[in-house]
């Protein structure tokens, strides 16, 4: 049973009624301020103070279900907030192509070994007023690697030591990633002593500081009246927290709202005709599913690979998603760098083939009723997914229609409150989700986070000790063509094992009123707010 779609109407409804009363108010505002000209026009003929420019941002994807409770980045991953709403910024950038360029720091060098000198900024305020210098980064890098539950394992910094405005980062061992982790958004480099983690709040290099955060609703922003890379063009600028694509769409139309992120492939429509714009690009984001391998019926190697042979991805993009997508094959897309994935093998969409292996193993349907069945025990597969990315129940819904033509159940639970079933491993058998695989544009950040047992995101225990070892390799190994090789056989290994199933990519659409400038995707994901944002 869907769970996600059940409260879409009164959704709906609840933001046309909120769309009819901002309208009311807006025109009694309006003939108020008419009355006031006009009486002002018979006194002092004083000049009326320029309006203010304002801007609001409808997004689907900060919320507490998706790990963005704040725009701390030494939380989780509160650091894709803290960077996409402009208030934060990193030591390095990523070009459309995912190159490293420089940013906060301007030169890095590495030893050969463990040892790395980085050269910062000049002239760099955070907007606290503090300087941004080798002391204060310093402060910020022991401050994440405290609290941060990833960037330990992931930079393997040990020491920080500071010389104006030149650092000297030494690691426990060779780490050929690091400045790649250090543009993760978890990289932001904040103001530490004028940074309120209690309630989540940062004073960051970026173009806009928080003037307003209430988890799940919104987040109001101001201009950075210091920033070092121009002046930001908005006085005020609010994200708006909404529940699902079907609300974003109803708040755009309405004119609640001036641009969105999330919309829901069904409403693109409604915005083609004049009014809208739409910025594009392709991204690493995929939308795959995780086998769980301590599930009796995911431990059946047949069950599997008929489940990856099973499910229609090019039909899902077509169909389902309209074409806004890319059907996978590995863990990252065709011609990324020298690892995508027209490198590797992935079991092709072939249902007859499904049902042999199925035939084979001993699940058959011995009562007619559509669904196999072995030793007693009906062949249903648990779906865990959640609603805030509008592909995942879509996928779920796919997912399940095909693999019922093969004879599997699938039971579908797609809920916001997807951590609790996370915790429950005897509660799903495949949980499905998005996560941008190659953040960093490099391939390690994906095998370390989902690969290696007890790490963040390998949700379904996967435990493979040759893939284990050679992602310690790859973790040392700082010849990038030797990298990419390394990446590719590791993405094999893990398709070989049925272990995960990618079903595509993200093409990520932002849409925007007209008068919107500089609204702009860009492939990592994560810079939405920039200096030159502006609504005319």
């Amino acid at each position: 049973m869907m769970l996600c779609r059940d409260v879409r109407q009164d959704i709906n409804n609840r933001i046309r009624k909120e769309s009819i009363m901002r309208k009311i108010i807006s025109l009694l505002l309006t003939a108020s301020l008419a009355a006031a000209l006009l009486t002002g026009c018979g006194s002092s003929g004083t000049a009326q103070p320029a309006a203010q420019k304002t801007m609001v941002i409808g997004d689907t994807t900060f919320n507490s279900e998706n790990w963005e409770e704040t725009v701390d980045p030494h939380r989780t991953y509160n650091g894709w907030a803290c960077i996409r709403y402009g208030i934060g910024e990193t030591l390095v950038h990523y070009t459309d192509a995912m190159e490293l360029e420089p940013w906060l720091a301007t030169d890095w060098t590495n030893d050969g070994g463990c040892t790395w000198t980085i050269t910062l900024r000049d002239g760099v305020k955070f907007s606290s007023g503090r300087d941004m210098d080798g002391e204060a980064v310093k402060q910020c890098l022991n401050h994440l690697l405290e609290n941060h539950d990833r960037a330990p394992s992931d930079t393997k910094i040990v020491d920080v030591a500071a010389d104006g405005q030149v650092l000297t980062v030494t690691t426990s061992e060779p780490n050929p990633a690091l400045m790649n982790y250090l543009g993760d958004p978890y990289g932001c480099i904040i103001d530490v002593d004028a940074s309120d983690f209690e309630n989540g709040i940062v004073a960051g290099t970026g173009p806009y500081v928080v003037k307003e955060l209430v988890t799940d609703d919104h987040l109001t922003l101001a201009p950075n009246t210091r920033y070092w890379n121009g002046t930001p063009k908005l006085d005020e600028l609010t994200i708006r927290t909404l529940s699902n694509g079907d609300t974003l769409s109803a708040a755009l139309q309405a004119g609640d709202i001036d641009a969105a992120y999330g919309m829901a492939y069904e409403a693109y429509p409604n915005f083609e005709n004049g009014g809208y714009q739409f910025s594009a690009i392709q991204t690493s984001r995929a939308f795959f599913g995780s086998m769980n391998m301590t599930s009796p019926i995911i431990q059946d190697a047949a069950v599997r690979r008929a489940i990856a042979m099973g499910i229609n991805k090019e039909g899902f993009v077509k169909t389902l998603l309209d074409g806004h997508g890319v059907a996978a094959s590995g863990a990252f897309p065709d011609g990324f760098s020298t690892f995508g994935g027209e490198n590797v093998t992935a079991e092709a969409y072939d249902p007859e083939g499904a049902k042999a292996i199925l035939e084979e193993a001993g699940w058959v349907d011995s009562d007619g009723d559509g669904i196999r069945e072995k030793d007693g025990v009906k062949l249903t597969v648990r779906w865990l997914t959640y609603p805030s990315r509008q592909e995942l129940p879509l996928l779920a819904e796919s997912a399940q229609a095909s693999l019922k033509e093969i004879g599997i159940d699938v039971d579908i639970n797609c809920t916001a409150n997807r951590r609790e079933f996370l915790a429950d491993m005897g509660s799903w058998d495949i949980y499905a989700s998005a996560l941008v695989t190659a953040p960093s544009g490099d391939p390690q950040y994906f095998f370390t986070t989902s690969c290696v047992p007890g790490m963040s995101y390998n949700f379904g225990a996967y435990d493979n000790p040759e893939v284990t070892a050679l992602i310690e390799q790859l973790s040392r190994e700082f010849d990038p063509a030797r990298r990419g090789e390394m990446a590719v056989t590791l993405q094999q290994m893990i398709l070989d094992d049925n272990a995960y199933v990618f079903c595509s990519f993200l093409q990520m659409n932002m849409i925007s009123k007209e008068n919107v400038k500089n609204y702009t995707a860009h492939a990592c994901d994560y810079y939405q707010v920039t200096v030159d944002l502006d609504i005319t």
